[in-house]
């Protein structure tokens, strides 16, 4: 059995739609119905987290990043723990091995979610609990990207009506990996994974210059850059451990552009998916 907390959010939902697509019993909890103090949850997946509004909801982030993962661990029976944090914690250093030093400034508003992200791992690992594991996710994409409240969301959204303008420069880069790629390999980890922490990435830098080019190739639209736009980058996410340990290979996200670009969905609210 599995038990995935957050599974209404995107991960969430696509990890539990995969699991039961391959026969698995999927237990998905409300939040309401949170803490499950005493239960045996089977295999957990902690996909809880807060990733577009955190600088305007930090006891939200905390909580939903920290005091929840406690709470679990500290009060319920389960066979593994999958934690979900994000390659953003890279965002400091230019070392994105899984064994990296990493750092954070408490001074800096925009630090709280690595902060509290990094807590959470620390809880998880130092908990003493056996077979508990962090997976840090780069940037997941997926079809009708428009829905999101993403920066490629808002790539799509703007192509729609006619014109992109950018407010960083298109030399711009970031890790980005497809959802179903992102999904298969979280649920090896979950069941398989022989270390505690591991980069679920493609180990792909895509540009902005990238994704306009591929985004105007299908609607025609224009394409404009702010002046004095910044350039905004990480670096490169090191995926050699999963390339090791599970022979992963991800697909150039660009390949699934017209799945991307899909038509929107019925509802009107934005899909926040973690954004590193």
């Amino acid at each position: 059995m599995f038990t995935v907390l957050g599974g209404s959010g995107f991960i969430g939902r696509n990890l539990v739609r995969r699991l039961r697509e391959t026969g698995h019993v999927v237990n998905v909890p409300a939040r309401a119905d949170l803490p499950l103090a005493g239960r045996d949850l089977g295999h957990v997946i902690y996909a809880i987290g807060l990733t577009a509004d955190f600088r305007t909801r930090p006891i939200d982030t905390v909580e939903a990043h920290v005091t929840l993962a406690a709470d679990i661990l500290r009060r319920n029976a389960f066979s593994s723990l999958l934690y979900l944090s994000s390659t953003r914690v890279y965002a400091n250093g230019t070392d994105t091995r899984e064994t990296a030093q990493l750092s954070a400034s408490p001074l800096n508003p925009s630090d709280l979610y690595n902060l509290s992200k990094l807590t959470g791992e620390a809880i998880c690992l130092a908990s003493g609990r056996e077979n508990v594991r962090v997976a840090r996710l780069s940037n997941v994409v997926g079809p009708d990207e428009a829905q999101a409240d993403t920066f490629v969301g808002a790539l799509c959204r703007e192509a729609k009506a006619g014109h992109i303008q950018l407010q960083t420069t298109l030399t711009s880069a970031k890790d980005y990996i497809w959802i179903d790629d992102a999904t298969d390999l979280l649920l090896r980890i979950a069941e398989q994974g022989r270390h505690s922490v591991y980069n679920v990435a493609s180990g792909r830098q895509t540009s902005h210059a990238n994704w306009c080019r591929a985004i105007q190739s299908r609607t025609g639209c224009t394409v404009a850059v702010n002046d004095r736009a910044p350039t905004v980058s990480l670096a490169p996410i090191s995926i050699d451990r999963v390339q090791d340990e599970f022979a992963f290979s991800a697909a150039p996200v660009l390949e699934r552009i017209s799945e991307i670009l899909g038509v929107s969905g019925s509802g009107s609210d934005l899909d926040p998916r973690p954004s590193t």
